[in-house]
């Protein structure tokens, strides 16, 4: 198992992001990715406009998971409505 940091951009709607979280994590356990830390950094500016919005709430995650794993992920997170942006980065070790 590899440790990578996953950011993602919610919109800043209350019921938008209950639902992109709690989806996000329900992702997250279904595939086996352990969660280490869970960091929600606030409500920002965007630096250019996604999905007609210019504001986001970021939240960063921690995880270790197979790397296989983070492919498939990725391909469900792209059907997420409730996700503007999101990124997989691996933490070398």
């Amino acid at each position: 198992m590899r440790q990578y940091e996953l950011t993602v951009i919610f919109p800043l709607e209350e019921d938008q992001y209950q639902a992109g979280r709690e989806q996000v994590l329900a992702d997250l356990a279904s595939h086996e990715a352990e969660i280490v830390k869970t960091d929600e950094t606030g409500d920002r500016n965007l630096a250019y406009e996604i999905k007609k919005r210019q504001r986001g709430r970021y939240v960063l995650f921690t995880l270790k998971a197979d790397p296989a794993r983070i492919a498939v992920l990725d391909r469900i997170f792209k059907l997420n409505a409730n996700l503007l942006k999101y990124l997989f980065v691996r933490i070398d070790e």
